[in-house]
């Protein structure tokens, strides 16, 4: 049952992250459009249907098997500080998760305030903190 749940996991985890990535570039292109315009609303619709129909899916997915990885088969050693470090960027991501939603609230009430070069910036947060959490799982630097 173990490497079910693990694959399960990983699948999870990759759903996610795609998902983390793609949406930023969407509020990108939605940060160009005009307000109103056909290419607005359909970003809206774009935007919705991946936060809600992959985003959280997998979000929620990650974690319940994640916490049935670390919990369920007691292989994981607490004393360890990589675990600590995973730990932390998953529950940071996952704020980042939260911060897309209200983006994603205030490009669907017209709200939009920021420009697409700051969406282009937080682009790379969930990248760059799928690299820490690899690198932690995966090297065990500590």
């Amino acid at each position: 049952m173990y490497d079910w749940v693990k694959a399960l996991h990983v699948i999870s985890v990759i759903a996610w992250m795609a998902g983390m990535m793609y949406l930023p570039r969407l509020f990108v292109y939605h940060a160009q459009s005009a307000v109103g315009s056909e290419k607005a609303e359909t970003f809206k619709v774009m935007e919705r249907r991946l936060y809600r129909g992959i985003n959280t899916p997998a979000m929620i997915a990650t974690w319940l098997f994640g916490l049935w990885l670390a919990f369920g088969f007691g292989i994981v050693d607490f004393s360890q500080g990589w675990m600590w470090l995973k730990a932390a960027m998953v529950i940071a991501l996952s704020g980042v998760h939260g911060w897309y939603g209200s983006m994603l609230r205030a490009f669907t009430e017209d709200r939009n305030m920021r420009p697409h070069t700051f969406y282009r910036a937080i682009n790379e947060i969930p990248f760059v903190m799928a690299i820490v959490i690899v690198i932690a799982v995966i090297v065990k630097p500590f």
